[in-house]
């Protein structure tokens, strides 16, 4: 009702996740820059934590956007109470996997022959999980197990969980998920917008639904719809979009504060108020885990930025020496070719020909993987520059 009233080609503030509305906030920025740095390790599990409507189903949802299939395969999982053995089905069927029945086996099987056909093909594959607060502690050490598969010395499966605050919780007190905490490569929690991003924020998703400037708001309008919904955006799109049926409504062209506490008083009426109010503390400390620093509220980002790095360099570094080590081995192989041609040994011949092409490929790979690890550094690195460069870290670490 309100986009024809409006003239908007979209509903902006639409609950489900849509990557064409993402909005970069600060704490957003900052989560792409660790998930960019974990996704370039191609291993173990990244860890994306924030209050319901925050924003992580959006953030992946944009994150994939940007993926090519070619390079990687994806799998989404949502899930509710499931047990280790259900995850494992559950997985299965994520990937395009049929299994006969409910054999675990069977599904464990099922799983790691796809993961060797897709890495013989040069695809990663990428488990994401949301809703991980949901999972038993068993599933989430089945998980920990699919990590273990392995080609050669090359992983197959990474896996991102996304979760509410209590997910972390979970992740730093239970003693049986130690293994996996020593897993976690990059964690984030997404705090709510600043106050200075709200109006950013509306305005953005307006304008991506082709928003010209009607209705206009009221300055007030935007520290008011910040002080009831906390910064969190899903509360804030419900907010707005009463707002917007109301202005429609009563024939509006501007938002003022007087119809903000008439939308609140009716959800008041409604029971809703609960689904638009401040979120309860649970503080802005991101949790540490594995040997991944992470910024904290208040504190010089600094060293935290420069140890990221060093780290994401270490394994680009460590990695050279491995593709280098593959081209060695490749030179020594085609030099035994040679000599074997010269001793005419046909049967010694072939043996060493499969292993130069089985060198070869694996260099070939070794050299896909150090690309592509290459991009997705350098884009966490820019977006690291970029956040610092705008100002933004001065502020916080001020």
């Amino acid at each position: 009702m309100f986009d024809d009233f409006y003239g908007l080609q979209a509903r902006p503030f639409q609950l489900t996740p849509d990557p064409a509305f993402y909005f970069e906030s600060l704490t957003h920025r900052k989560a792409l820059s660790y998930l960019g740095y974990g996704l370039a390790q191609g291993e173990g599990f990244v860890v994306i934590t924030g209050e319901v409507g925050a924003g992580k189903s959006t953030l992946v949802a944009y994150l994939m956007a940007t993926i090519d299939p070619a390079q990687m395969t994806v799998a989404n999982v949502v899930t509710s109470a499931l047990d280790g053995d259900e995850i494992v089905h559950v997985v299965a069927q994520a990937f395009g996997l049929q299994v006969a029945g409910h054999d675990k086996a069977s599904a464990l099987g099922a799983i790691e022959a796809f993961l060797h056909e897709e890495a013989r093909a040069g695809r990663r594959c990428l488990l994401v999980v949301d809703e991980a607060q949901n999972l038993s502690v068993s599933a989430l050490e089945e998980l920990r197990m699919l990590s273990n598969f392995q080609l050669g010395s090359q992983p197959l499966l990474q896996t991102l969980l996304l979760g509410q605050p209590e997910f972390r919780e979970t992740l730093l007190q239970s003693e049986q998920l130690e293994q996996l905490r020593q897993r976690v490569i990059a964690t984030h929690h997404l705090a709510a917008m600043q106050p200075d991003e709200v109006q950013a924020y509306i305005e953005h998703r307006l304008t991506c639904a082709g928003w010209k400037g009607r209705p206009g708001f009221d300055p007030a309008v935007f520290a008011e719809i910040y002080k009831i919904s906390g910064g969190i955006p899903r509360r804030i799109n419900q907010i707005v979009n009463r707002l917007l049926l109301l202005g429609a409504v009563d024939q509006r062209t501007r938002i003022d504060g007087a119809m903000v506490g008439q939308v609140l008083d009716e959800l008041e009426d409604d029971g809703a108020a609960s689904l638009v109010s401040p979120p309860h503390d649970i503080g802005n400390e991101p949790v540490v885990l594995a040997d991944v620093a992470q910024p904290v509220e208040g504190r010089r980002l600094d060293a935290d930025e420069i140890a990221l790095i060093e780290a994401a360099l270490a394994d680009r570094d460590a990695q050279i020496g491995e593709l280098q080590h593959a081209v060695v081995e490749l030179a020594a192989a085609a030099e035994a070719r040679e000599a074997a041609v010269k001793d005419g040994g046909a049967e010694h011949l072939a043996v060493l020909q499969a292993r130069l092409e089985e060198v070869s490929d694996h260099a070939a790979k070794l050299e896909a993987r150090l690309s592509e690890h290459e991009r997705m550094l350098r884009h966490a690195l820019t977006m690291m520059i970029e956040w610092i460069e705008s100002g933004d870290g001065q502020r916080e670490a001020a």
